[in-house]
């Protein structure tokens, strides 16, 4: 019996399909053998005990959606880290599944951020939407393991695909170049502490996740809240810093929103312990100092990355700061980041040059070591 019939017969016999662990010498082919994420023909739908969650501003992939879950083994729950992280138990399953909206045509997809009517509490209606890929996370006990699953054309299951892949995606503007990484390029950007080299999740830090969920079965709630009523984490810091919305029209200052939005789509490299801690640029939310941040600093390796700029930031003036021309270059030697998108966030760009453009004019001609 294949793999997919028999999630569907699982399907019809409970209301929930049972998540399955696996050994790293035993990973399945396919996605459905998990049971953490299943497509029963119309719907893709949840594991029993699988929970959604969403994080305050997410990284951007090409303005892929995504559906995130977590699994954690009866029994178990996280362990709340000074550092602001969960320590998740061995066992653990994260999931992201990346889908687009259909667009005005059959084989068309949509590239929009609006996110607010694609997951239902339970599933996601396969009608409306493109399944892409869906990435897992597993906690073992040498740490954690990253598999990518891409979907196959009838969107009923993913076949597990290491060595990554680059499909070309109709859009209702043109062509979209989507490229699903392999599993070392997985390892590339959630290796956030660059001595150690281990994997670690890069979302599920208490100021992502410090935010108010809207699609829970039973209406919106707290989502750090409810995970510890749930008893998925054993407590919440009660100094917890929290990530801003970062999209327009926010209730957070323009400041919080930006730096946010680095934090996320940056910070993971860019911090005291990452793959590019040797820039001297930090952009995590912990940087605090405003030439590591990058106002008035020079790169440490000019090149064609700094686009003839001189400086990072240039307070009160984007159109001369290197963050702003590499986060809209798609120049594989220049864009920032490297991995994870082959499209420039307008939106996300608008937001970090209204932050420059807000900042105290300077021209760095005064700064010492400029």
């Amino acid at each position: 019996m294949g793999i997919a019939l028999a999630a569907s017969l699982l399907l019809s016999a409970c209301s929930d399909p049972k998540v399955n662990a696996f050994s790293p010498e035993a990973y399945p082919a396919q996605l459905s053998a998990w049971g953490v994420v299943v497509a029963d023909g119309g719907h893709l739908r949840l594991g029993d005990s699988v929970v959604p969650y969403d994080l305050a501003t997410p990284l951007y992939t090409d303005h892929a959606h995504k559906l995130r879950t977590v699994w954690i083994p009866a029994g178990s729950k996280a362990r709340f880290d000074e550092r602001d992280v969960f320590d998740f138990p061995i066992g653990t399953i994260i999931s992201k599944t990346f889908y687009y909206p259909r667009g005005s045509t059959v084989t068309a997809v949509a590239l929009t951020d609006d996110h607010s009517a694609d997951f239902a509490g339970s599933s996601l209606d396969l009608s409306a939407v493109r399944l892409v890929e869906t990435r897992l996370l597993v906690r073992q006990p040498h740490g954690w393991d990253a598999l990518p699953y891409i979907w196959d054309a009838a969107q009923q299951d993913a076949r597990l695909e290491i060595a990554g892949d680059v499909m070309s995606l109709a859009t209702d503007d043109g062509t979209l170049t989507y490229v699903i990484p392999t599993r070392n390029e997985c390892a590339s950007c959630h290796a956030s502490d660059h001595t150690s080299g281990a994997l670690q999740p890069i979302g599920m830090a208490a100021r992502h996740l410090d935010k108010e969920y809207e699609h829970y079965e039973d209406g919106p709630a707290p989502q750090l809240n409810r995970w510890l009523m749930d008893g998925l984490i054993d407590r919440i810091a009660p100094a917890s810093p929290r990530n801003a919305l970062w999209r327009a029209g926010a209730f957070d200052d323009l400041d919080s929103r930006a730096r946010s939005y680095l934090d996320i789509n940056c910070g993971h490299c860019h911090n005291e312990r990452g793959s590019a801690d040797t820039s001297g640029l930090f952009l995590d939310r912990f940087a605090t100092d405003q030439r590591a941040i990058g106002v008035c600093k020079p790169p440490i390796a000019a090149g064609r990355g700094s686009g003839g700029h001189a400086f990072a930031i240039v307070p009160g003036t984007s159109s001369a700061s290197i963050l702003v021309y590499r986060m809209r270059s798609t120049d594989p030697g220049s864009m920032m980041p490297e991995l994870g998108r082959t499209t420039a966030h307008e939106a996300g760009i608008a937001l970090i040059e209204r932050w420059v453009d807000s900042l105290p004019r300077n021209d760095c001609g005064r700064v010492e070591g400029a």
